[in-house]
């Protein structure tokens, strides 16, 4: 039996804020829509650090650092992540397609990709909009969005946590962009 034993914090390369705010990201920006839980916020936030997320936008309800409640989850990372806050996730998504986001709601619609099924191509940037808990993205976010993903589901349940949705994702994306040797 081979016994592994426990990293140290300090054994673990951890970047500084400073060195996070520093390295190349990912072609990546998440897009919070309309998300009520503060502790959904922070877990989006740390997810999005792990995985070297360019920005997030906060918008509509959505809660924003500082608060200690997102805090609590986020660890910190809401003060490496960029992030920036917008009334109108509309307006986010204009702007992104502006600058030539490929702009992604992650939501059970018509004609959606299932996640295990779509490839993103190394030379887009991808916006990816994650929605409220109970009603997901709004539907006019997602008549604006280019594309929508679906993530495979196989129980009676046909959603998932949106922080539980944006680690899956994210982890996805890095998968299938990322140089992970």
């Amino acid at each position: 039996m081979v016994k592994n034993r426990k990293l140290l914090n300090e054994e673990l390369g951890r970047k500084t804020v400073a060195e996070y705010k520093a390295a190349s990201k990912n072609p990546v920006v998440v897009v919070l829509d309309n998300v009520r839980s503060l502790n959904n916020v922070g877990s989006v936030f740390r997810t999005s650090d792990a995985f070297l997320v360019e920005k997030i936008y906060l918008c509509g309800i959505t809660g924003k650092p500082p608060h200690p409640e997102i805090h609590r989850s986020a660890l910190g990372a809401e003060k490496s992540v960029d992030w920036e806050y917008a009334a109108d996730t509309i307006d986010v998504i204009a702007r992104l397609k502006s600058e030539g986001f490929v702009v992604v709601s992650i939501e059970q619609a018509e004609q959606a990709i299932l996640l295990n099924k779509f490839q993103p191509e190394n030379d887009k940037k991808y916006a990816l909009v994650f929605g409220n808990e109970v009603k997901g993205v709004a539907q006019n976010v997602v008549d604006e969005s280019d594309l929508c993903i679906e993530i495979p589901q196989f129980g009676t349940k046909h959603s998932f946590n949106i922080s539980v949705s944006a680690g899956i994702v994210l982890w996805d994306f890095c998968l299938k962009l990322c140089d992970m040797s």
